[in-house]
């Protein structure tokens, strides 16, 4: 995808500075030292993180999920894959001998190329938000299976190495992770360079109200392309983060005799 350029009328915004201890805050050289352990050991389970969790299978990765990405349901449904109705159907029709993907591809309503590619999207879209940095320990459950069933399982290896590369195009793009999950305002410039179809109906979403993620819900399309859109979005100068909100002044509490001492010296104003 072409990235937008400002024009010469319209200069971009300054970028944020960069530092050398900014690039080690980026986890260069590894993401995730437990998911590492778990892939040795080839664990069964969940690991729940801050931001998500990961679902393994003999130290593979089979299901991963966040409330930042759009799931599986979302991708298959939103543009005419699968019919809404079937993936319900399948879904309440799952037990602990047919997974949800089992019954819809047994019952032909989905092709598994099309499950495959859908997955492997949701899968990788809701990992990067799960390894990101954590300022909480991670917890794993062992025995732990998802109710989807297995598409195709990831290698721990692959993941964080995908995982890495995006964080690294993004930061490339515009190196302020703000814009990934703040609000987002639309700018005003004077002359607006061009946009891409696809920045084009990323724009039209912000509202000073929507995340990338939730604009990624609303055009049922992947979170990262979306997040990447996003920060070509801010370096062309179209969009910002919203300002923070300035705090309410809180007032001191006022007391009984705060109050009797400030009529008395009102009596005494009055008086002169």
């Amino acid at each position: 995808m072409t990235a937008v350029k400002a024009t010469p009328t319209t200069p971009p915004p300054r970028l944020p500075t960069r530092t050398k201890s900014d690039a080690g805050e980026r986890g260069w050289g590894g993401v995730s030292p437990m998911l590492t352990r778990l892939a040795a050991e080839k664990a069964t389970g969940v690991l729940v993180r801050e931001r998500g969790s990961l679902h393994l299978v003999d130290g593979r990765v089979v299901h991963a999920e966040s409330p930042s990405a759009p799931g599986l349901d979302l991708l298959l449904t939103a543009h005419g894959t699968l019919r809404t109705e079937a993936w319900e159907a399948a879904a309440k029709a799952t037990d602990d001998r047919h997974a949800t993907t089992r019954l819809l591809l047994d019952g032909g309503l989905l092709s598994p190329g099309a499950l495959e590619l859908c997955h492997l999207g949701a899968l990788y879209d809701a990992a990067y938000f799960v390894l990101a940095p954590s300022s909480t320990p991670g917890r794993f459950r062992y025995g732990v299976t998802h109710p989807l069933g297995t598409v195709r399982p990831v290698p721990v290896a692959a993941l964080e190495r995908e995982t890495l590369r995006r964080r690294d195009l993004l930061h490339r793009v515009w190196p302020d992770a703000a814009t990934d999950g703040a609000p987002l305002v639309r700018a005003d410039p004077v002359a607006p360079p061009p946009v891409t179809a696809r920045q084009a109906a990323v724009l039209a979403r912000v509202d000073g109200v929507r995340t990338a993620p939730d604009i990624a819900r609303a055009l049922g399309r992947r979170a990262y392309p979306t997040l990447l859109d996003v920060r070509r979005l801010v370096s062309a100068g179209l969009v910002s983060p919203r300002p923070p909100t300035p705090a309410a002044a809180t007032l001191p509490d006022v007391t009984d005799p705060d109050i009797t001492l400030l009529k008395r010296l009102r009596d005494a104003l009055e008086a002169l």
